[in-house]
């Protein structure tokens, strides 16, 4: 049977579904498929229609099972980093007289004692972050399989978020019919994309995830989540003033907002960037106009979070950096200068995948990977006899030459001429 191991992470975002379908063969991972979906059944994380959201979750699925040629049944799923909590637990594990040696169950009895942790009865525990093993006195984030060993420690981070959000957001996955493969923190797995966990070993480092509704920001030190808010301004917020003037539709003004590439306003450089004819008005945006609204709204967001921060900044070197589907909004590169630190614009880099918007769900993927390395489970996200049929037709096309694209090439190359 089929190596492939086939991957869906969902992220249920302020105006869209995300859906990513992944690919990881020989260690490698490839990027299937990318569906977004508008949807409005969310606001300020919350879910405020229960039904637009299954409704959009259904149809990210339907219309990537049909690019793909086969069923998803089960997805990675974000939850919203609201009511964020951490504990670190510190397991001891003695290793039996019988195997005198590390095993993988003895990782795996250490993790699963680890999470029977509860803090309180408002937050639900999420995802399992950063695990470092204590052999002898030393600490190692590496499994230590096969020592000769008569204990060691496991010290296991462990994620909580609030449990009313966790069950919202499950709830809309399991009306949309699919089951849910794990679940994490969208800043955590934002965090595995963006490597802010790894950069936070030597320095804290601040993660704003800016969506349309609202900013994630996230505070990372020695590869820990330390703590999570949510700022009351996004990207909309950005472009309010010229979309209520204009009347202008979410998708439109996300694009104006792209659309900005200078911080100071030239009257003789003045051109339209949009035009829009309404049933009452001719809708005329120029380029001073967008400019002059949407910097000053932006420089006023890096103000405020400038002064939340301040009492980090203080502590030590500090880096910011920027993600989200926020992070499309070319101008952020030119304020980023701006902030009281070092910082910086992260869009993933992936083949198929290069947009701020899909940080989040590429990241879980990360994360997924991290922690089956000890749980080992051969669960995938797709219908295993459907992926096995499809590779096979693959395969038998390709071998055979029916109708690819090599087949065609060689036809032109190798045709007489006439």
């Amino acid at each position: 049977m089929s190596r492939n191991k086939v991957y869906a992470s969902c992220e249920i975002a302020d105006q869209e579904v995300r859906l990513v379908i992944l690919e990881i063969f020989e260690g490698r991972m490839n990027v299937l498929r990318v569906e977004r979906v508008s949807c409005d059944g969310v606001r300020n994380q919350k879910i405020v229609n229960e039904s637009l959201v299954v409704q959009a979750i259904r149809q990210a699925c339907t219309n990537a099972s049909t690019a793909l040629g086969y069923r998803i049944e089960r997805v990675l799923l974000a939850i919203p980093s609201v009511n964020v909590q951490r504990s670190n637990q510190k397991v001891r594990i003695q290793v039996e007289d019988g195997t005198k040696h590390i095993r993988l169950f003895h990782v795996q009895q250490g993790l699963n004692k680890a999470v029977q942790k509860k803090l309180s009865d408002d937050i639900e525990l999420v995802n399992i972050g950063k695990i470092t093993y204590t052999v002898e006195g030393e600490e190692t984030t590496k499994m230590p399989i096969s020592l000769p060993i008569d204990e060691f420690y496991m010290n296991v981070e462990l994620i909580y978020a609030d449990k009313e959000t966790i069950y919202a957001y499950a709830r809309c996955v399991e009306q949309a019919n699919l089951e849910i493969l794990d679940i994490y923190l969208d800043s955590y797995a934002i965090s595995q994309e963006s490597a802010v966990a790894v950069k936070s070993e030597d320095r804290s480092m601040i993660q704003l995830a800016v969506e349309a509704d609202h900013t994630t920001m996230t505070l990372f030190r020695h590869g820990h989540v330390v703590s999570s808010t949510t700022l009351e301004h996004g990207y909309q917020w950005f472009i309010e003033d010229i979309q209520n003037e204009y009347d202008l539709s979410d998708a439109v003004s996300f694009r104006l907002l792209q659309n900005v590439f200078s911080t100071e306003v030239d009257p003789e450089l003045d051109k339209i960037l949009y035009i829009e004819q309404k049933p009452d008005r001719r809708v005329e945006v120029t380029a001073n106009v967008l400019t002059t609204a949407v910097v000053r709204k932006i420089r006023a967001w890096i103000k405020d979070v400038n002064a939340i921060c301040e009492p980090i900044l203080q502590q030590g070197s500090s880096e910011f950096v920027l993600t989200g589907k926020g992070a499309d909004i070319g101008i952020f590169r030119a304020l980023c200068k701006e902030f009281k630190d070092k910082s910086s614009v992260y869009i993933p880099q992936n083949v198929g995948a290069r947009d701020g918007a899909l940080t989040c769900c590429m990241g879980m993927f990360y994360a997924f990977e991290d922690v089956n390395k000890i749980r080992h489970s051969n669960v995938i996200s797709v219908n295993y006899n459907e992926l096995g049929a499809s590779i096979d037709s693959i395969n038998h096309r390709s071998k055979n030459g029916e109708g690819g694209f090599t087949k065609k090439l060689k036809s032109v190359i190798l045709s007489e001429t006439e």
